[in-house]
């Protein structure tokens, strides 16, 4: 069995993302269906309801009463706030294992994902954007496929170390070399294979910009964006951390200002620990 194949069969081991999370995501896609749909699913599933009123009651939201509800909790916080915890949850255990092979510790690929989703939601507001949630969620699961490919560049890290080092190839690229697949392209397949969007599995497979029809996608080039925020503010980097291409002509192509990116950076570190309170009210 070659490498990939390996690799592809090992999706199979990922935690599925939970029935409910799919729905939620398919409503989200469809431009003809209210959030009140959401709503309708959300109140019939014990778990996720159970999930929501603990994250809501966390120091996150800091809610002047207690919420016992999931209709009170969508009148507090509002339904749009209630979908992106479902699909926090959704990530939640596939994301928060060690990734040694990225030299990520536990619970940092989870932090650095969250962080990143949150920024790309804030993108996505600035910009109108009515696929927001998509967003959300690629964003948040867009790095799936280090969860995957993380032993084997263990394995091979010296090799891929000394392409990025010594040959100036990015991570990515170097991943591609070496192993014969790079994570971006794993996270393509895992989201093929979960039955996710074909816009969702573009974004996810092409989140670090290096195929030119992406640099052309809005909501591609908002989840890059908040890839490098995140970095820029030092989350979640590992092993890999700058080793990429930066595309600047995209904050451009984006109509983002220098001043409307230090904004975003300077309120999300004056938030960052409210953030952490979200991280452990889901985890």
């Amino acid at each position: 069995m070659s490498a990939i194949q390996e690799l592809i069969k090992e999706i199979k081991n990922l935690r599925p993302i939970p029935q409910i999370a799919n729905q939620i995501i398919s409503i989200v896609e469809n431009p003809n269906a209210s959030l009140s749909d959401v709503a309708n699913i959300i109140i019939y599933d014990p778990m996720t309801t159970a999930n929501i009123l603990r994250t809501c009651n966390s120091a996150y939201f800091a809610l002047s009463r207690k919420v016992e509800s999931v209709h009170e909790a969508v009148t507090l916080i509002g339904l749009e706030q209630i979908v992106d915890l479902v699909l926090l949850k959704s990530g939640a255990e596939n994301l928060k294992k060690e990734q040694a092979g990225y030299g990520l510790d536990e619970g940092d690929l989870w932090r650095y994902s969250v962080a990143s989703a949150l920024i790309a939601r804030e993108l996505s507001e600035k910009k109108n954007l009515a696929s927001t949630h998509m967003v959300f969620t690629a964003a948040l699961l867009k790095d799936i496929g280090k969860v995957i490919l993380n032993r084997f560049v263990a394995d091979a890290f010296p090799k891929i170390r000394d392409l990025v080092q010594k040959e100036g190839f990015s991570f990515r690229e170097a991943e591609k070399k070496v192993i014969g697949v790079d994570h971006s392209e794993l996270g393509g397949l895992v989201a093929s294979n979960w039955k996710f969007s074909q816009k969702m599995v573009f974004i996810i497979q092409n989140h670090h910009l290096d195929d030119p029809q992406a640099r052309e996608d809005l909501e591609t080039c908002i989840v890059y964006l908040s890839d490098i925020i995140c970095m820029m503010m030092g989350i979640g980097g590992g092993a890999d951390g700058l080793a990429y291409r930066f595309h600047d002509e995209v904050v451009t192509k984006l109509g983002f200002s220098e001043r409307d990116i230090q904004e975003t950076i300077a309120g999300f570190g004056e938030n960052m620990a409210k953030v952490e309170d979200l991280i452990a009210s889901i985890g």
